[in-house]
């Protein structure tokens, strides 16, 4: 008697049980976890070198070992494989296991390192003792909480790195880009600082520094002890320094310019190459509706009218007030914080006060409090801002957004929120990059409305929640401040409707012209955009 197949569907059954191979990877890489955790408990592992690397090993095996059961096999392209059947990626148990234990993890690493073996006297024990002896060899320094961190981000961007590539392969871009993220942690997150910090010495101190954390990502380049540590390191720590600035005002919006905010968020960003890799199954639980639109608009610019507010004020609390000591006192920083800011938003209003028309009160709002600010630390003096001072400000700050918003929601919550709520709703750097890609950049997602079938493949894989259906249908150009440039919209259409492109700005964004199928002037229209 033959089998009764219940589902309809021509692709049969959805896949929601993992193969054999992949459940042996599963149980190597939990057996590195494991290992991992006993360290955590205080467990004794006389040979730490050994254990140490057979943990770290069995992990990355165990992830490659997965990806490669899962989709060595099959054709290249792109399969739904069952993500809204599976618990792991459908909010189901295993996801919120998964995204407690994370969270749980964040939570020690901020906020509790001594329950891992962190002792500010005396020698390491439990999980950091058992990092030491990578640490010593690449920084000659003990492990911290952070170095530890820093490991294991770097394992988990690098061996999901694989599985995403596997996964993609059928798309050269989707390939590129993930060998960028790979490289980029690797060396530049973490190889090259700790490399630096053998450098330092006596009289001679660099601060860890990720080289390609920008301001206002990295919201603490600025503060006093900081600085202090760049200058005294001579010519190295003032290049730095200056490099840091020059990041800010010239190499950012130069490259924004030409493509757009991926060539950081999607190419570069150590936040966004875990969103990335190890997020990506999770990529279609991002929020899609109007009112979380709303809401990441005013939450991510409010973060970055705060975080100018905080630098601010953390800059000016170190400064002089007497100009025969110091060329740059408190009076001339906030001056010339407060011009540049009214010179900027009225090049914004008058060269592109058409396409910010609805955005033009977001922008009125933050000007506003900010040159409120300034004026506040004016004349409130000393370093208060009505009810706090610069410390309590960067410290608040370090708490709610450093750490709960990016680490403990952001990155523990990707098996309930999606991969990119750090990236949507709190980070200052992509509010900064994504104005700048709706002002004056290049860089559109063009589409081919003739083609779409409407699958919504589009949309529901887009981790910063836009319905590029919507406009994939229209035949618009996407610009979107919000858009990371992933290029995944256009790798699981099976239409070829989506392509990235660098262009010219001229009909960059263009609501009224749509290219249907079906419109008898389509032949004059595209004879009318190519002159």
């Amino acid at each position: 008697m033959s089998r009764i197949e219940h589902n309809m569907a021509l692709t049969g059954e959805a896949p929601k049980a993992i193969n054999t191979q992949q459940k042996l990877a599963t149980f190597l890489g939990m057996a590195g976890l494991i290992i991992l955790l006993l360290a955590s408990l205080n467990i004794n592992f006389p040979n730490k070198i050994l254990w140490l690397s057979i943990s770290l090993l069995s992990i990355i095996t165990g992830i490659v070992w997965f990806a490669q059961a899962a989709y060595a096999d099959t054709h290249p392209g792109i399969k739904n494989d069952g993500v809204w059947f599976k618990s792991m990626t459908n909010r189901g148990y295993l996801a919120w296991i998964a995204g407690i234990a994370l969270t749980g993890f964040y939570i020690v690493l901020y906020f509790y390192p001594q329950f891992i073996g962190l002792r500010a006297e005396g020698d390491n024990v439990g999980l950091i003792a058992l990092f030491d002896p990578l640490s010593n060899l690449l920084s000659g320094n003990p492990a911290s909480q952070w170095f530890v961190y820093g490991t294991l981000y770097t394992i988990a961007i690098t061996a999901f790195g694989v599985k995403f590539f596997l996964k993609y392969r059928h798309n050269r871009y989707e390939k590129i880009r993930t060998v960028s993220v790979m490289f980029f942690q690797t060396s530049f997150a973490f190889l090259i600082p700790e490399f630096m910090s053998r450098l330092n010495g006596k009289g001679f101190s660099l601060p860890y520094y990720d080289l390609k954390n920008i301001w206002p990502l990295n919201y603490y380049n600025f503060e006093q002890y900081r600085v202090d540590d760049f200058i005294s390191a001579g010519n190295i720590g003032l290049a730095l320094l200056l490099f840091g600035i020059a990041s800010i005002f010239i190499i950012t919006p130069i490259l924004t310019y030409k493509y757009g905010k991926r060539w950081y968020c999607s190419w570069v960003c150590g936040c966004g190459g875990l969103a990335e890799t190890a997020g990506d199954p999770y990529r279609h639980l991002s929020d899609k509706s109007q009112f979380a639109w709303k809401v990441e608009r005013w939450v991510v610019h409010s973060v970055l009218v705060f975080v100018v507010v905080m630098t601010t004020a953390v800059v000016y609390s170190y400064l002089g007030d007497d100009p025969a000591k110091y060329w740059l006192t408190r009076d001339v920083f906030l001056i010339g914080v407060g011009v540049f800011l009214t010179l900027l938003f009225a090049a914004i209003w008058h060269f592109k006060r058409e396409e910010l028309e609805k955005d033009a009160r977001y922008g009125a709002i933050g000007y506003l409090v900010i040159i409120l600010s300034l004026i506040g630390f004016h004349y409130m003096s000393g370093n208060n801002l009505f009810l706090f001072n610069a410390e309590t400000l960067r410290s608040t700050y370090g708490f709610l957004i450093g750490a709960i918003f990016s680490g403990v929601i952001g990155t523990g919550f990707y098996p309930i929120f999606g991969n990119r709520v750090w990236c949507r709703f709190g980070c200052p750097m992509a509010a900064i990059l994504g104005l700048q890609q709706r002002l004056f950049s290049k860089f559109r997602i063009t589409t081919n409305g003739g083609q779409c079938i409407s699958c919504g493949n589009c949309s529901t894989y887009c981790e910063m929640g836009i319905d590029v259906r919507a406009y994939a249908q229209k035949g618009q150009n996407i610009v979107r401040s919000s858009c990371v440039g992933c290029g995944i919209c256009s790798a699981v259409c099976p239409r070829g409707v989506l392509k990235l492109e660098n262009g010219s700005q001229k009909n960059r964004i263009d609501s009224e012209d749509g290219i249907l199928g079906d419109n008898v002037d389509l032949l004059d229209l595209i004879n009318q955009k190519s002159k």
